[in-house]
């Protein structure tokens, strides 16, 4: 039998998956819901889809472990949804965008570089381990960028925006590291080569 892959540093195995979020668990109303792409886009304009158009994009499926800041890791984890790529083929960012802010319910949102946001790994989630996204999971829609810390995989996204220049996230501006790489332990602010302002 082979060896499993090292995790990183400092993380373990729980039994189960803990359910961490901030706020309450949002109501999914289907008729009411739709996902923006905003901000620098390469047309200067906003592209809308309702959730049964979402719903219908082609779901491609990516199988990754999943690393939380608290020090908890899930192997293996399958997730299906939208790629990332795809989403940015359907609304391209400008050319000069360099980042992206995922934008959740209740104002929520957590940023990364527009690398990141375009890693083959990274997707749209609709589903996890075959079944349908729960609410408190973040479903219908999570941000999933698995090689980052799980507070990058946005729950309950609503919104990406274009970005010509980095802005902080809602943890980013409350002391979380700006980039989150769980191979780096890049968990705080503190660690960061330049502090924020």
């Amino acid at each position: 039998m082979a060896a499993e892959e090292p995790l990183p540093p400092g993380q373990h195995v729980p039994r189960n998956w803990p359910v961490l979020h901030y706020g309450p668990v949002p109501k999914f109303r289907p008729e009411r819901w739709d996902l923006r792409v905003q901000g620098a886009t390469a047309s200067g304009e906003e592209t809308r889809w309702t959730w049964p158009e979402v719903a219908a994009m082609a779901r491609e499926r990516v199988t990754a472990d999943f690393h939380c800041v608290t020090k908890f890791s899930i192997r293996d984890v399958v997730w299906e949804g939208v790629r990332a790529t795809t989403l940015a083929a359907l609304a391209p960012p400008a050319d000069d965008a360099t980042h992206v802010m995922v934008w959740a319910e209740y104002g929520y949102s957590a940023n990364v570089r527009m690398s990141d946001f375009l890693a083959d790994t990274s997707l749209l989630a609709t589903h996890r381990d075959g079944e349908p996204l729960s609410l408190e999971h973040g479903g219908p829609l999570r941000m999933v960028v698995p090689h980052l810390y799980a507070w990058k995989s946005v729950k309950w996204v609503r919104a990406i925006e274009y970005l010509v220049a980095d802005r902080r996230g809602f943890w980013e501006e409350r002391g979380y590291h700006n980039i989150a790489d769980p191979w780096l332990e890049q968990r705080y602010s503190y660690q960061e080569e330049t502090p924020p302002a």
